[in-house]
């Protein structure tokens, strides 16, 4: 019971992997699914409030950064600034049952140099609209220490995929799907996850989140996806915890007409270290830095160098 009562006032971050907020496939994995890891306080409602800020600036293909560029037959990508706003909504109707809403506001800029690489075909875009919507459930009454659990929901096509490009010879044509706030599809979301004490003040949490859009929409359909995450935490401090995540995430390449496959999907595995501080019993804000340490992408890609992301959490 003492080491139960740790974790819950230890609270630290994460949201659910599941909760990719529409990024590409090289960023935005890191969990701060509170309730996935041990870290609720039972049942009741709670609130968070997280900011991402991903900024893939960086031209890699398969494992490496790209020598030559551009190369022929790939669109010559500059840069691709995201900035999320995610508003997360958890209510704990039991000890054995969940629910979660994740609703994410996107801003994102991005400039390309087209095809041509002579400006004929260049563009730049800023979109600044909701996103996608998930909403997920999870159940932990599989066993009676109820630290072992499954996650299911779905990702809602609540976000926009028409935008326009805004700038450039080629301001007025469709923006590429891939940089659009929503996928217009309908996916499934499927997870588990595990969490434990390891000593009296270090504790651990596994969790795997599958996502697989179950439609395609207007002539495109992004790829399968697969997140993987494994933290440890450090609980012997009153009001500060220290964890140290290691993120994966592998996705296929998406389809359709309007889909670009020979650029898109990939491996990435980030370490991201981050912090807690309980400001209140019912208040604690945190901050975590993602640093890549394996990326392998299929063709060209935009990819970040770090990725930063602080939050707040409240509990009612």
């Amino acid at each position: 019971m003492k080491t139960y009562v740790r974790i819950i006032l230890a609270a630290i971050i994460a949201t659910p992997s599941a909760a990719a907020l529409a990024c590409a496939s090289c960023g935005c994995s890191l969990s701060s699914d509170w309730d996935s890891q041990g870290l609720s306080s039972g049942p009741g409602l709670r609130f968070d409030l997280r900011y991402d800020f991903l900024n893939q600036n960086q031209i890699r293909s398969g494992s490496g950064k790209v020598g030559t560029w551009p190369a022929a037959d790939h669109e010559q990508e500059l840069y691709t600034k995201n900035q999320y706003l995610t508003a997360g909504f958890d209510y704990s109707a039991s000890p054995n049952w969940g629910v979660s809403v994740q609703l994410p506001y996107i801003d994102r800029s991005h400039a390309t140099n087209g095809f041509a690489f002579d400006g004929s075909d260049a563009g730049t875009s800023h979109t600044h609209n909701l996103g996608d919507i998930k909403v997920i459930g999870r159940y932990t009454g599989l066993i009676e220490e109820k630290n072992f659990g499954i996650q299911f929901g779905l990702k809602l096509p609540t976000g926009s995929h028409t935008e326009n490009f805004s700038g450039g010879a080629i301001t007025g044509a469709p923006l590429d799907r891939g940089l659009q706030p929503g996928t217009g599809t309908t996916d499934a979301i499927v997870g588990i996850f595990k969490f434990a004490p390891i000593s009296q003040n270090w504790d651990y949490f596994a969790q795997a989140t599958a996502q697989v859009p179950m439609n395609s929409r207007d002539d495109y359909k992004p790829g399968n996806s697969l997140n993987v995450n494994l933290g440890i935490r450090y609980m012997g401090l009153d009001s500060v915890a220290l964890q140290l995540q290691i993120n994966g995430r592998v996705s296929a390449k998406d389809s359709g007409e309007n889909a670009s496959p020979d650029d898109s999907g990939g491996k990435t595995i980030y370490l991201s270290p981050g912090v807690t501080v309980a400001l209140t019993e019912k208040i604690k804000t945190y901050g975590f830095i993602q640093l890549p340490i394996y990326q392998n992408l299929n063709g060209y890609q935009l990819a970040p160098k770090y990725t930063v992301s602080v939050g707040t959490r409240f509990e009612f």
